[in-house]
């Protein structure tokens, strides 16, 4: 029968006709026959079944096992010994080097037939020794899934006690060897099943032996944390951690962490690949093991490996959003991974290049994850950017990717950041400063933020990119006695000249310490800048006074030469009363004797409040130093004064953006008294009239006030008598009614009261009305010329003018605030003034004007302001247009051309912008340009062209972030309130114009070039450098050894480890180098 069997299938018949000749000769099979008989068919069949070159031979070779399995057991279990199963697994059946790939199908076959008894338990002894024999020797994933199938099947061929726990640690070294070789997804799926059916197989033998669990684990850590190894683990590892009980997760990881006996490379390693797990589609839970892991090293304080393994992971992490079937766990690891990142943006950063790409792909997937992916990510990029404030260059297209996206609240941005940040480790982070940093493409270089000093940082650079002051400072003598000026010189030489990214400030920041300020605490930068510039002005003068002193004292002059001693000779000026310092004059008329008092004062800088609706309460500027002069004015002459009460108008209506289709123009109004005629009066040219007149006039006088007073007191008489009058016949009016009819009386003062209310009402809404109107007017004369940049070469000649880019629509602007700081103020009630001529407290009024404008022109917007319902001091976040060119009247106004007076032309130079909703929290950075002093067009000359640019001014921008540096353009500065509602511009810098024939300063330093330091200075800066390029070559070093110990990336999962675009490698628009960033990726602490 054997021989009729293997003629049929040798025969060339078709496949039906064999197999109907194949079915009667199985048929024939069930009958009795002898045991040489049996033998042969089982021989013939377990070659067809083991070596046949078709599917349909297996078939048959499988039917012949099952039918004398079950109708010859006798002789089946004496054919399907022991020793010949022992010779199939190891010697393998078929021709010598291509041994049959089923032979443990096969096995797995004719186990099924054997009966319990002393030979059953002779093959499963034998099973128990080959699987762990063939775990042993790597088989491929196919044949290990058979193993793990034929174990499934029949777990007593599981091999049991210390052999239990070395089959474990075998089959996780097989696992980790799996790689896919197969392409297309009918390969990877394949392979996936087959790696998904072996590691099933350990939760079973974890079940029936929970000690072997350990040992797996630790075999597994071995595996992906060996540095020896030339070729990675595959990422199937992935599939034995998802069966490890959830509960075991916190002791294994306390355990890994706490361990002495594994380096920080070997951890390192071992994290990396866990994260490249990810990838892996199947597994579940392995996002929480990451995580879990990552917060055991925080606990440890490996900061250094958490570090390199965030940065070097995390742009891998991100990508695996494009994937639905990963998605899920790459999220939770991206999330952690930036939520604890928080000491640095560089993280973040590294990301910003591919979210506007992964949000488009995603806004196009149908896909069930997608919009939930879309609203974390967005939720999640909303949270960095409120931690990370300060860089709108860079998140402009970020937030326009996700400006559709729901936007979480500010409690909730805070609680995700609270959650997995690493607060309590904030010193440990400051010696991790990034490998390798490059100076800024800009040329520029940031200071180091040593915790909370971005406030100093950015008013710092706000001082160095002041062209003037920068050369003031550096022309300092090696012999001085101003240590802070001192140290300000050494730090700007270093920003200057060093070779590094970004220096540290501590020295400095040490000299100038602020004593209120509490250290390691958020400041205003005003505040310090204010601080700063007093201690410098101060320390100058101290020593200057004590020089001269000193002078005097060693070479005595001759009798006839020494000074009386009621002449004092005026000390020079200092360098900040040079570069910042101003003068203004205060006017206050009294509206009793029109006395008029004058004081000037200097000033540093210009506190320019926000007006209120009704814009007449104003706040006057800070001052500085000292007081200058003060001298009061006797009453002028009757007939240039106006009488209180009079109808002509006391001050002229202020316009503060022109329109009638010009270019746009910043007016600042020209602000004093008025005279009757309506002709503004000038005081400084009125002095020595009104002296000369006061002398003469005395005894009118006197008869004016005393005829004054008499009238005063007749009206008050009269006014008095007819109350009196209307009051008898007001009550007689009302006693007749009564009598009449008290009823009607009801109805008529109801019906007086209403009309009185309607007539209120009425004249309300005309007054409503008229406001609307002129705020409507105004609005229309600004749109007219919104877009151009320009300057007025006409109109009114009494007004100052400028050019400005266009801001908001309702927005306010700096015109706006000076005009509110400038207008006139009425002192009335409490405020009332106390006249000298009077001797007792009036009603006057003040009015404040620049007699002096400083070279630069220091403008604070007084943004804090304290609640007293809440008692803390909160931030008015309304958003004000920033002119670019501004042209400001000083004392008296802009006059005439066929005058010889002049204004001040200044030009923006620095913008010194918080980001936060609060003064004791938030960040500081600084936009800035650099540029000689520009020049203007003499007195008595037309008025500039709007195409003529400044010459010597430098239209590009600078964003000085801390130790970041990067290009930046006006339009950014502009628009920066617009994009990020929290950032607003604080402190201002604007640099006075030169005019034409105006004689240089001697001493001042020629446009573009930086002064000689001295000695000491150089070689120090020297020294830095080359300590430097030393520090640079050593992390070279270490950083290509450390490189060279991390894991590459698994080769088998090419479609899940790539990213669909190719070309998203290098895009413009991150932080490296060729991005336009700083090229620097220094961590910064922040607050």
């Amino acid at each position: 029968m054997d021989k009729i069997l293997e003629a049929v299938m040798l025969s060339t018949y078709p496949i039906n006709v064999k197999q109907g000749l194949a079915r009667r000769v199985i048929e024939a099979a069930k009958q009795p026959m002898d045991s040489a008989q049996c033998w042969a068919m089982l021989e013939l069949s377990t070659k067809l079944f083991l070596v046949g070159d078709t599917k349909f031979k297996r078939e048959i070779g499988q039917e012949v096992l099952e039918v004398y399995g079950q109708y010859h057991l006798e002789a089946f279990v004496e054919f399907f010994n022991a020793h010949f199963l022992l010779t199939l697994l190891q010697e393998g059946y078929g021709t010598p080097g291509h041994p049959s790939p089923y032979v443990l199908d096969y096995v797995q076959l004719g186990l099924q037939f054997i009966p319990e008894g002393p030979p059953a338990e002779g093959v499963f002894a034998l099973l128990r020794l080959e699987v762990l024999r063939k775990v042993c020797e790597r088989p491929s994933p196919r044949q290990c899934a058979k193993v793990a199938r034929l174990l499934s099947q029949y777990p007593r061929c599981i091999p049991d006690g210390r052999h239990r726990l070395l089959f474990c640690q075998q089959l996780v070294r097989c696992i980790g060897q799996f790689q896919c070789l197969a392409e297309g997804d009918e390969g990877i799926v394949e392979f996936l099943n087959h790696v998904n059916r072996v590691s099933g197989l350990l939760p079973k033998i974890w079940k029936a032996q929970a000690s072997s669990i350990l040992p797996s684990l630790k075999e597994l850590f071995a595996i992906i944390s060996s540095t020896e190894e030339q070729e990675p683990p595959s990422n199937a590892l992935a599939s034995v951690v998802q069966y490890v009980p959830l509960e075991l997760m916190d002791g294994v990881i306390r355990n890994l962490t706490n361990d002495d006996s594994i380096s920080d490379a070997q951890m390192m390693t071992a994290i990396s690949r866990m994260i490249d797990w990810v990838s892996w589609p199947l597994g579940k839970n392995i996002d929480k093991w990451i995580i879990t892991l990552l917060k055991g090293l925080a606990a440890v304080k490996k900061f250094s490996i958490l570090i390199e393994v965030s940065l070097s992971k995390i742009e891998k992490v991100f990508s695996k959003l494009l994937y639905p079937i990963v998605r899920e766990a790459a999220l939770s690891v991206l999330k952690y991974m930036l939520l604890s990142f928080q000491h640095s943006h560089e993280a973040f950063h590294l990301l910003l290049p591919h979210i506007p790409k992964m949000v488009a792909s995603l806004a196009e997937e149908d896909s069930n994850s997608r919009a939930n992916c879309l609203e974390e990510l967005a939720e999640l990029i909303h949270c960095m950017v409120f931690r990370f404030s300060g860089f709108p260059d860079l998140y402009e297209p970020v937030m326009e990717a996700i400006k559709d996206l729901h936007v979480p609240n500010e409690d909730r941005i805070k609680q995700l950041l609270g959650q997995n940040a690493w607060t309590s480790q904030k010193n440990e982070l400051v010696c991790f400063y990034p490998r390798l940093a490059a100076k800024s493409d800009t040329g520029k270089i940031g200071l180091i933020n040593l915790g909370n000093t971005c406030y100093m940082n950015s008013v710092i650079q706000a001082l160095f990119m002041a062209s003037d002051f920068r050369h003031c400072v550096l022309h300092l003598p090696e012999d001085n006695s101003q240590p802070l000026m001192t140290k300000l010189q050494w730090l700007f030489a270093f920003l200057e000249h060093s070779q590094r990214p970004a220096v540290s400030p501590e020295s400095f920041l040490s000299a100038s310490w602020t004593p209120w300020f509490s250290p390691g605490a958020q400041q205003d930068c005003s505040e310090y800048l204010k601080y700063l510039l007093d201690r410098l002005h101060e320390e100058e003068k101290t020593g200057k006074r004590i020089c001269q002193k000193l002078k005097q004292s060693n070479t005595p002059s001759p009798p006839e030469e020494q000074p009386s001693p009621n002449s004092s000779p005026s000390p020079s000026p200092t360098a900040v009363e040079k570069m910042f310092g101003g003068k203004i004059v205060t006017r206050i008329r009294c509206l009793r004797c029109l006395n008029v008092s004058t004081r000037e004062e200097a000033f540093t800088d210009l506190s320019l409040a926000f007006p209120p609706p009704d814009r007449r309460r104003r706040r006057l500027g800070s001052v500085m130093l000292p007081m200058e002069d003060v001298r009061v004015q006797g009453p002028p002459s009757p007939a240039k004064t106006q009488a209180p009460g009079t109808e002509g108008a006391r001050r002229q209506r202020k316009h503060c953006i022109a329109g009638d289709a010009l270019p746009p123009v910043v007016s600042i109004e020209i602000l004093g008294f008025q005279e009757p005629g309506g002709h503004r009066g000038n005081f400084r040219q009125e002095d020595e009239k009104e002296k000369k007149e006061k002398e003469g006039n005395n005894d009118k006088e006197k008869e004016e006030k005393e005829e004054g007073k008499e009238k005063a007191q007749k009206k008050e008489k009269e006014e008095e008598k007819e109350k009196k009058q209307e009051e008898e016949e007001e009550k007689m009016e009302e006693r007749e009614k009564k009598e009449e009819n008290e009823d009607k009386k009801d109805q008529k003062e109801k019906e007086k009261k209403k009309e009185e209310e309607e007539k209120e009402e009425k004249i309300e809404k005309k007054k409503e009305k008229k406001a609307e109107e002129e705020e409507k007017e105004k609005e229309e004369k600004r749109k007219e010329g919104e877009g151009c940049l320009g300057l007025r070469t006409g109109g009114n000649q009494g007004v100052a003018f400028g050019e400005q880019m266009c801001g908001p629509e309702g927005s306010r602007s700096v015109p706006d605030l000076l005009n509110y700081f400038l207008s006139p103020e009425t002192l009335t009630a409490e405020n009332r003034y106390h006249c000298e001529h009077c001797a007792s407290l009036q009603d006057a009024e003040k009015v404040v004007e620049l007699s002096e404008g400083p070279r630069y022109l220091i403008l604070t917007l007084l943004r804090f302001s304290f609640d007293l319902r809440t008692m803390r001091r909160k931030k008015i976040l309304d958003n004000v247009s920033i002119p670019l060119f501004l042209r400001l009247p000083m004392a008296g106004g802009c006059p005439q051309q066929d005058q010889g007076q002049a204004c001040a032309a200044y030009d923006l130079c620095s913008v010194v912008v918080h980001s936060g909703i609060s003064s004791e929290s938030g960040h500081y950075y600084c936009y800035a340009r650099e540029g000689a002093t520009a020049v203007v067009n003499p007195p008595g000359t037309a008025g500039l062209s709007a195409a003529e640019k400044p010459p010597g001014l430098e239209s590009q921008w600078y964003l000085f972030n801390d130790t970041r540096v990067s290009f930046s353009s006006f339009e950014s500065v502009s628009n920066v309130t617009s994009f990020f509602p929290k950032d607003t511009a604080y402190v201002l810098f604007y640099r006075q114009r030169v005019r034409e024939g105006w004689k240089a300063e001697p001493k001042s330093p020629r446009p573009h070039t930086e002064p000689a330091l001295h000695k000491d200075l150089i070689e120090a800066i020297s020294k830095d450098n080359i300590l430097y390029l030393q520090e640079q070559e050593k992390e070279a070093r270490s950083r290509s050894a450390y490189i060279s110990t991390l894991p590459k990336s698994p080769p088998w999962g090419r479609d899940f480890d790539e990213d669909k675009d190719e070309d998203d490698e290098g895009s413009p628009g991150g932080c490296d180098p060729a991005a336009g960033g700083s090229g620097s990726s220094f961590h910064r602490l922040v607050f």
